[in-house]
């Protein structure tokens, strides 16, 4: 079975070294920084050493789940269920027909196939990802035009008619965040393109006369960077009232938070009968059958699943990166306690796969998972994570984002095999 000698070759094949610098030089040569290089020195683990593999039908699965999945969302009557339960104030309509920049669909790889773990609005990394891909030459077609034609669909997708000029990449304090090399790039790329990009925190932002500004300069799309996903922090009522207004096109936005990365949306995703009563498709049902069961977190439901916790893994609906998530095997009281009086999801655990590593000279094992990046449901990129712990992080040695490379056989492997 290829999965499990996929996994096999993962899990068991020392293989594959990726050299850092290489990925720096690349990296460095973009120009997107000049401060890059002291940059990615304080992100020691940014990118693994080491990539992983994947069959083609594997990544074929993937992108099966993420058609139904797009699919469902876009049937009128989801739409009503989650409007139901909560919807973010907007006043145009022409800001709901936008698709949201960057999607990414978290999958943990089994025998039985990949398993859908979570969808985020906002999935950070891809512009280093493109690099890493380019470092060791696995990447695919034209990334450069692909997300300048991204940018530009948003744009046209609400309503816009002029030329699209300016982008704000919004974030608090960006040049903070563990991810600014990543802005970076994505401000290098764009204005390659021809337009005039600004890396911001929204504290720098203003509106007149219905048109959000970053100084003098008016904003025409905002790349939105936040985990505040609703703008509801006080910090950032400029981009509320920018949403509200339609002062400029935001994306990802509340919306699209709402609609896809709610965790709550799981519970639906992952029950048949709740899809049935919707209007999926059957093919649609099927293709999402291996999504993890997830259910509430109520005084109702708390007896039942703290008795079944070791199966399970608990998460913050609302939450991001991981933050707030536990396994349940790990629970003590005093956190059980925290997550009744919280709004929660309780998620079947799907134990993630393993890749073997050498760091500084020792052979480990070492988790991960796999992120397709998407617009509009169709794959930009296909990256994974490589850990330790209970969940995703980019502290471990020998982790952080890797590539992927599709295989057709993978009866054997070399120790010495080297990708760049």
């Amino acid at each position: 079975m290829i999965n499990a000698a996929t996994l096999t070759l993962n899990s068991d094949c020392y293989c594959w070294p990726i050299k850092r610098e290489s990925i720096l030089e690349k990296i460095i040569a973009t120009g997107a920084s000049d401060n890059m290089n002291a940059m990615l020195s304080e992100r020691a683990h940014y990118f693994a050493s080491t990539a992983i593999f994947l069959s083609p039908d594997m990544l074929a699965q993937m992108e099966s789940q993420i058609q139904a999945i797009e699919g469902v969302i876009n049937n009128p009557e989801y739409v009503q269920a989650i409007k139901r339960r909560n919807f973010p104030k907007h006043a145009d309509h022409n800001q709901l027909q936008t698709q949201g920049v960057f999607m990414g669909y978290d999958f943990h790889i089994t025998e039985d196939g990949p398993r859908l773990i979570e969808i985020n609005s906002n999935a950070g990394g891809g512009f280093i990802v493109d690099m890493i891909e380019q470092a060791v030459g696995s990447s695919q077609g034209d990334f450069s035009k692909t997300i300048y034609d991204m940018f530009q669909s948003e744009w046209k997708r609400a309503g816009r008619t002029t030329p699209l000029k300016t982008v704000a990449i919004v974030d608090t304090e960006p040049e903070e965040q563990y991810h600014y090399p990543d802005m970076c790039l994505a401000k290098s790329l764009l204005e390659r393109q021809g337009l005039k990009v600004v890396i911001t925190d929204p504290k720098d932002l203003r509106i007149s006369e219905k048109i959000l500004y970053h100084g003098d300069s008016p904003i025409d799309l905002v790349y939105n960077r936040l985990t505040d996903f609703d703008f509801s922090e006080q910090a950032n009522a400029v981009l509320q009232d920018a949403y509200i207004r339609n002062a400029a096109v935001i994306t990802p936005a509340p919306h699209h938070h709402v609609l896809y990365a709610d965790k709550r949306n799981l519970i639906l995703l992952s029950d048949p009968q709740r899809l049935f009563e919707i209007g999926a498709s059957p093919d649609q049902i099927d293709a999402l059958k291996s999504i993890p069961k997830a259910g509430l977190v109520t005084s109702e439901t708390a007896e039942m699943m703290w008795g079944k916790r070791r199966q399970l893994f608990f998460k913050p609906q609302n939450g991001f990166g991981s933050r707030g998530a536990f396994r349940g095997a790990k629970l003590t009281k005093k956190v059980w306690a925290q997550i009744l009086q919280s709004q929660y999801i309780a998620q079947e655990l799907i134990a993630p796969p393993v890749r073997a590593v050498t760091v500084n000279g020792n052979d480990i094992r070492l988790k991960f998972d796999v992120r397709v990046y998407t617009y509009n449901g169709v794959p930009l990129l296909h990256a994974a994570r490589i850990y330790q712990g209970q969940t995703t992080n980019l502290r471990t040695a020998g982790g952080g984002l890797a590539p992927i490379i599709p295989i057709v056989s993978s009866s054997s492997c070399s120790k010495g095999d080297v990708a760049a």
